[in-house]
C-alpha cells in the first residue's frame, strides 16, 4: 500500500474532498501536487517545484488577482462597487463576510499551499547546485515571507490596531507537510511573532536574491516587500531604507518609470516599471483583476467592479490617471485591468518612489532624494505640475491616485487609522473570518476570529 499511495507536497489542514460554491471552478486539493521521494532528490527537479511555487502563488485567489481585489473591496468607502452577482465578494464588500466565503478560503489555502511549497524547498537546499543555492533559497523565503505577510493582513488585526503581542496572527508552517498527522495542527502565532518571522524571511531574501533575475524575484523585489512591511509597522526610518535600497538597485540595473502612466498597465510581457509582476497569457496565468474589473468588450465579465464619481472627482483636470478611466457597460471603468491577457503587476517602481517620499518626510530625513522631489516625480509623469513643498498629506494623496485599485487601500487604510463604510479600521468586519473548514479540522488548535 506504501508503494502505491504517495505523500503529496500540499498544506492540509482538513480531510477529503472539496467542492466549491458555483461562484468558482471546481477546486480539488491538493493542487499541482508532487511526489516528494521524486521532486527533492535532484537539482533539476527542485528548480521544478521552485517553478511550482511561482504557479502557486500566481493563483488567481493570491497574486493573479484576488488579493488585491479584495483590499479594494473592503475599503471600497463608496468610490467603488461590487456590481456583480457572485455573492462572495459583495460579502467582502459589505464587511459581512461568512466563515464559509469560499473566496477567503481559498486565498488561506493557495497561500497556505505556496508556503508549504517553499517549506519543501528550503528543506531540500543542500541538494541544489552550490552556485544556485542562494538564488533558489532566496526565491523561496520571498515567496514563503510574502505569502504570510498577506495572510496576516486579511486574517489578523493590523498591526496599528496595538496589542500585537497578545493579538492573534496565523499559524506559522516553518516545514514541509507531506502528510497529516498530530504537527500539522498549529496554533495562531501572534500578530508580533508573525511579524518577526516575515521580516527574518524577507530579509535574508534580500541578502541572497540576485539583482537582476528574468521575471523571478529580485533584491529588488525584495527590498519594495520589506518597505510594505515596515510600513505597516511604522517603522518609517525603515521603510525608508528598504524602499531607497530597492530604487537604488533597481535603477542600477535598467528599471525606471514607464514613459506614461498608461504604458505602465495592459502589457503583454513586463516593462522597466515592474520589480514583480505575474505573467498571463492565452495559454497560462491567471488575472482576476482584468476577469470582474473590465467587462464584455474587453474579454471580461460584465463589469463587476464600478468606479464611483466621489473617486474620479480626487483627480486635478489634466492628470493623466484621470484619463485612464473609461466608460463601458453602463459605469465608469479602471483602464488598468481593461485588456486580456496582460501582466498584472504585483510591485511598481513608482511604489517605492511614494513610500521614500514618506517616510523620508516622517523621519525629517532626504535619504536618496527629498520628498518633494520624489512625490514630483509621480506628479510629472502624470503631467502634472511640480510642488514647491510637500506635507504628509499631499504625499498621502499622490499614493491613494498613484496606485488606486491596485490592492494598496484597505492595508493603507488600516496603518492609517482611517474608516472604510462606517468601519473602523479595527473593527471585527475589517479582518476576514478563518475559513470554518480549517478550524472544524484543526482540532481545537486554531481559534476564530473575533466577531465570527
Amino acid at each position: 500500500m506504501k508503494s502505491i499511495m504517495k505523500k503529496y507536497i500540499s498544506i492540509v489542514f482538513a480531510l477529503g474532498v472539496l467542492f466549491t460554491s458555483c461562484d468558482k471552478k471546481l477546486d480539488i486539493f491538493p493542487e499541482d501536487s508532487v511526489a516528494d521521494e521524486i521532486a527533492l532528490t535532484t537539482d533539476v527537479n527542485v528548480k521544478k517545484v521552485l517553478n511550482g511555487a511561482y504557479d502557486a502563488i500566481s493563483s488567481a485567489s493570491l497574486y493573479g488577482g484576488d488579493l488585491f481585489l479584495f483590499s479594494e473591496l473592503l475599503a471600497a468607502n463608496g468610490e467603488i462597487r461590487w456590481e456583480g452577482t457572485f455573492n462572495q465578494p459583495r460579502e467582502i464588500w459589505l464587511k459581512s463576510m461568512l466563515t464559509t466565503n469560499s473566496y477567503v478560503r481559498d486565498s488561506w489555502l493557495d497561500a497556505y499551499n505556496t508556503i508549504n511549497v517553499c517549506n519543501n524547498i528550503l528543506g531540500a537546499i543542500n541538494v541544489v547546485n552550490t552556485a544556485d543555492q542562494n538564488r533558489v533559497k532566496g526565491e523561496a523565503l520571498f515567496m514563503r515571507g510574502a505569502m504570510f505577510f498577506e495572510l496576516v493582513k486579511f486574517f489578523a488585526k493590523p498591526y496599528s490596531a496595538g496589542s500585537v503581542t497578545s493579538n492573534p496572527g496565523i499559524p506559522l508552517i516553518l516545514t514541509p507537510t507531506r502528510g497529516i498527522d498530530q504537527s500539522s495542527f498549529v496554533a495562531r502565532s501572534t500578530v508580533e511573532q508573525v511579524y518577526t518571522q516575515i521580516l527574518a524571511d524577507l530579509t535574508e531574501a534580500e541578502n541572497l536574491l540576485p539583482n537582476t533575475n528574468s521575471v523571478y524575484a529580485t533584491k529588488p523585489a525584495a527590498s519594495a516587500m520589506l518597505s510594505r512591511v515596515y510600513l505597516q509597522m511604522e517603522r518609517f526610518a525603515d521603510a525608508r531604507d528598504a524602499a531607497n535600497r530597492g530604487i537604488t538597485v533597481a535603477t542600477a540595473n535598467g528599471k525606471s518609470l514607464a514613459a506614461s502612466y498608461a504604458a505602465a498597465f495592459n502589457n503583454s510581457s513586463n516593462v522597466a516599471e515592474y520589480l514583480l509582476a505575474i505573467q498571463v497569457s492565452a495559454q497560462d496565468g491567471s488575472n482576476d483583476m482584468h476577469l470582474f474589473w473590465s467587462i464584455p468588450s474587453y474579454g471580461g465579465r460584465d463589469g463587476d467592479v464600478s468606479i464611483q464619481a466621489s473617486h474620479t472627482a480626487l483627480y486635478s483636470s489634466g492628470d493623466a490617471r484621470l484619463d485612464l478611466f473609461y466608460s463601458g457597460a453602463g459605469d465608469v471603468r479602471s483602464g488598468k485591468w481593461q485588456q486580456q491577457y496582460k501582466v498584472l503587476p504585483v510591485i511598481r517602481l513608482a511604489e517605492l518612489y511614494l513610500t521614500r517620499a514618506e517616510a523620508n518626510l516622517r523621519s525629517s530625513t532626504s535619504i536618496g532624494d527629498s520628498p518633494v522631489n520624489d512625490v514630483n516625480r509621480i506628479r510629472n509623469r502624470a503631467g502634472l505640475t511640480s510642488l514647491g513643498s510637500v506635507v504628509l498629506a499631499d504625499i498621502l494623496a499622490e499614493r491613494k491616485l498613484e496606485l488606486a485599485h491596485e490592492g494598496h487601500a484597505v492595508h493603507d487604510l488600516k496603518r492609517l487609522k482611517q474608516s472604510a463604510d462606517g468601519f473602523a479600521y479595527n473593527a471585527d468586519k475589517m479582518v476576514f473570518p478563518i475559513p470554518q473548514r480549517e478550524v472544524d479540522a484543526s482540532r481545537g488548535t486554531l481559534a476564530q476570529n473575533s466577531g465570527y
